[in-house]
This record gives C-alpha cells, sequence and structure tokens, in this order.
C-alpha cells in the first residue's frame, strides 16, 4: 500500500530534504509541501477532490499557523489524517499540546530516515510513535501510581481496578493514539460516549490529560 504525506514546514531546505529523503521509500508517496498551517490546510481541501494524504508531518513552529494549530485543523476537518510531530524542540509542553490535539507522533529533526520512514507507515497504521528519549521524558510527568515508591508504578497500578471493562477497552484505543471518533467506531459507541469514559479514566487514575493516559496505556503495555 503506498502512503501519501503531506510535508508542512516553514523553512524550505527542510523540506526539501525530507522530499529527498521519503522519495527514496516505494511506499512512500509525496502528496503535498507547505509552508504553513495554512497554505496546508488550502492545499487539503484541493486533495480532497480527488485522494488526501495518509499522514501529515507537521513542524511546530512556523509563521501565520504553527504546528498545534495546523493538527487541530486537520484533526477536526480531515479526522482520517494521522499526525506526525516533526520538530528540533525537545520540549515536554509542546509534546503534550500535540498530543492533546490529536497527533499521533512526535519526532526529533534529527531522527533518522529510515526510522523517520517507520514512524510514519507505525501512525498510518493508528498507533502512537515517539522518538528515542521522548517517551520517558513524558513518563516523568505521570502522577504517582503507588504509595510503596518515589517513582511511577510500572506495573498495573491499583487504580486500574476502578475501571470498568469498557473504560479499560477505551484506555487501550487511546494508548494506541486512536482518537474520539475512531474508539467510537471500533467499539461501537456514539463520540458523546467515548468522551464521557475519557473523563471518567482521567478522574479514576488521577491523570490530567489524554496525553498521560495514552503515555500509561503504553508503560504498562495494555496491548
Amino acid at each position: 500500500m503506498m502512503l501519501n504525506v503531506l510535508i508542512v514546514e516553514d523553512q524550505k531546505l527542510i523540506r526539501e530534504g525530507l522530499r529527498a529523503l521519503l522519495s527514496l521509500e516505494e511506499d512512500i508517496a509525496i502528496a503535498g509541501e507547505a509552508e504553513n498551517g495554512q497554505v496546508a490546510l488550502a492545499m487539503l481541501d484541493q486533495l480532497a477532490q480527488s485522494e488526501l494524504p495518509e499522514v501529515a508531518l507537521l513542524d511546530m513552529r512556523m509563521p501565520v499557523m504553527d504546528g498545534v494549530a495546523t493538527a487541530a485543523a486537520i484533526g477536526q476537518k480531515y479526522p482520517t489524517i494521522k499526525i506526525l510531530v516533526l520538530t528540533t524542540f525537545d520540549d515536554e509542553e509542546l509534546i503534550a499540546q500535540a498530543m492533546s490535539v490529536g497527533a499521533s507522533g512526535y519526532l526529533l529533526k534529527d531522527t533518522p530516515s529510515e526510522e523517520l520512514a517507520a514512524a510514519i507507515r507505525t501512525v498510518a497504521k493508528g498507533y502512537s510513535q515517539f522518538g528515542p528519549g521522548i517517551m520517558q521524558k513524558m513518563l516523568g510527568t505521570l502522577p504517582q501510581m503507588s504509595e510503596e515508591t518515589d517513582t511511577p508504578n510500572r506495573d498495573i497500578p491499583p487504580e486500574m481496578k476502578a475501571l470498568t471493562p469498557r473504560e479499560k477497552e477505551v484506555l487501550i484505543e487511546i494508548g494506541k493514539g486512536a482518537s474520539n471518533r475512531e474508539i467510537a467506531e471500533r467499539l461501537y459507541l456514539s463520540e458523546g460516549t467515548v468522551k464521557n469514559h475519557v473523563t471518567s479514566i482521567l478522574g479514576r487514575l488521577g491523570l490530567r490529560d489524554r496525553t498521560q493516559a495514552a503515555l500509561l496505556a503504553q508503560s504498562i503495555q495494555l496491548f
């Protein structure tokens, strides 16, 4: 299966470099290039007439419309497109912002081309993808889950017992990077019901946001 990728990056040399590297992959095609989110959305409106890309590769820091705003807009208008953030900024807050608006992965710009291509394939399948070191940094933001240790418990935390079977299913899907709409489709629920389950999960587990829920699901290998 050929994967179409939209590159959204304000620096021309980096855009050209990404295009050149990804074009070497037999199963990846470049659907287009945009220098900011506004241009990217206009391009997607045109591509919607034919074939939308499976993955949008987004820079975080861009003029006119940055990566967070772009990811949010794409997620709202084109929910089938997976968002993979590519940036030079190894920053927990940026990661959290990107994930909170629907990004499926976060990589640094010095990621080797073969790893970048692999990450594109991973998020296209509906899974989350973090670059080396990023997962560890984000796990450090998780609240303490055990009273017997000063660090988060990487085994199944006792709070998990408070979740209903359906909430556990929703948490598993969150860990895979699925949006509320995708979870609703997979579990045959309404989006409103999924949203209520997510709110309940965060409350029962003492988590701040969806990003922490995804990281917890991944850290204890729920799937």
